[in-house]
């Protein structure tokens, strides 16, 4: 399953973005979903996850309250929409499509290529 990552950008303090993750051509409804990043020079780390079915979402202590993670099988379409968006959030962001909504990267068995997400004062 290729996975595409898309609706990084710039932002400022404070902004909001909203990230996509697809699979052209494939169907995302069998697969729990992650979100990650990796800024530069630092480990990718988990943002957050949902089941298959939306039912269950998960959140780093770092965007819990500020991001929020949700589906649309209908789509094909998990999307990302960050809110109150500072520095640290600066990183490219991956999705990724697994069985289970983990936070440890190798139960995910495709990713994405990611998308830049960088935040300005």
């Amino acid at each position: 399953v290729q996975l595409q990552a898309s609706g990084g950008g710039l932002a400022q303090t404070g902004g909001s973005l909203r990230l996509s993750c697809e699979a052209p051509g494939r169907t995302l409804s069998p697969y729990a979903v992650g979100w990650f990043r990796q800024a530069p020079g630092k480990e990718r780390e988990f943002v957050t996850s949902i089941s298959r079915n939306g039912g269950f979402t998960y959140y780093a202590d770092s965007v819990e309250g500020r991001f929020n993670i949700s589906r649309d099988n209908a789509k094909n379409t998990v999307y990302l929409q960050m809110n109150s968006l500072n520095a640290e959030d600066t990183a490219v962001y991956f999705c990724a499509a697994g069985r289970v909504p983990n936070r440890q990267t190798y139960f995910y068995d495709y990713w994405g290529q990611g998308t830049l997400v960088t935040v300005s004062s």
